[in-house]
């Protein structure tokens, strides 16, 4: 396996200064956020989801693309995938970003999938999302470039069986699934073993972050528990032991940081994890050697 950054979670760092940060931290990739930066968000302080100061624009064109792509090359950083906030059903979105990664030499991008408020049945919005993925499937043939749809609370897919259901008949080698143990703390756990062996040929790429769920003491309602993003070893995503399951099931794709704790500035928090999972794929090695002995 292989380590990455989205830079969702790199959000003070100009593309300059992610590409140093990324090659001294030993992070062998990067995940590019296709998002637009609101214009009232320029002047405000780096956050992940408005003033990102490492993100492409969506109606970019390859001028932009190829900026990106050369900083990424002489680096020795691949660039790993294309991830944008997308609209399920969007066709023409997805083939721009498919060119995008396609011409950028990303093996994947984020596919859409919706939100589940309730307003709308399941059954419906299940059907919906399976004809987007059967035509945007047509389109990931075509460009040579996989989409994969994310574990995510609130979505339709905020589990792994919930993923391979909707993915399922499709072609794994165009339609994937990307496995984000920390959103299944919000909602969707399952044991994380049986997850992997659900997902089966559909396991494209894994996001690293944790959750954990604290306490909250409210006047009006008691207590109230809440999940919260934590540190890569504090929240309750066992990452030792599935970084163990993930080699065990013939995982060889990347490990993806999306930390959003703010436990440690942006470039203390690229080293911190790629030492402490360049030390945990160590010794699942080592384990599995002696297994094997």
């Amino acid at each position: 396996m292989k380590l990455s950054v989205f830079t969702a979670s790199t959000p003070d760092l100009t593309l300059d200064e992610t590409i140093s940060a990324v090659k001294e931290a030993g992070i062998d990739g990067i995940e590019w956020r296709f998002a637009d930066v609101p214009p009232d968000a320029l002047n405000e302080a780096p956050s992940f989801w408005r003033n990102n100061r490492c993100s492409i624009p969506i109606a970019s064109e390859k001028t932009k693309w190829f900026e990106y792509r050369l900083a990424a090359e002489e680096a020795n950083i691949t660039s790993v995938g294309v991830l944008p906030n997308m609209t399920a059903g969007d066709l023409v979105t997805t083939e721009r970003l498919l060119r995008a990664a396609s011409f950028m030499d990303a093996s994947f991008i984020r596919l859409g999938v919706p939100l589940y408020d309730g307003t709308e049945p399941y059954a419906k919005l299940f059907e919906q999302t399976r004809e987007y993925l059967r035509k945007s499937e047509v389109i990931c043939r075509n460009y040579g470039v996989k989409g994969i749809v994310e574990i995510h609370h609130n979505t339709i897919v905020s589990s792994a069986s919930a993923a391979r259901r909707l993915c399922d008949g499709f072609d794994p080698g165009y339609i994937g699934i990307l496995y984000d143990p920390g959103n299944m703390i919000y909602e969707g756990y399952e044991d994380f073993t049986m997850g992997i062996d659900i997902m089966g040929p559909y396991l494209a790429h894994v996001h690293v972050k944790n959750v954990s769920w604290n306490r909250v003491d409210n006047a009006a309602d008691g207590v109230v528990w809440r999940a919260e993003w934590a540190g890569l070893r504090k929240g309750c995503v066992p990452w030792p032991r599935l970084v163990g399951d993930l080699q065990a099931a013939g995982y060889k794709g990347y490990l993806g940081l999306e930390d959003y704790s703010g436990e440690f500035a942006t470039k203390d928090m690229l080293r911190e994890f790629a030492g402490y999972f360049r030390t945990l794929l160590n010794e699942q090695n080592h384990t599995f050697r002696e297994d094997v002995i």
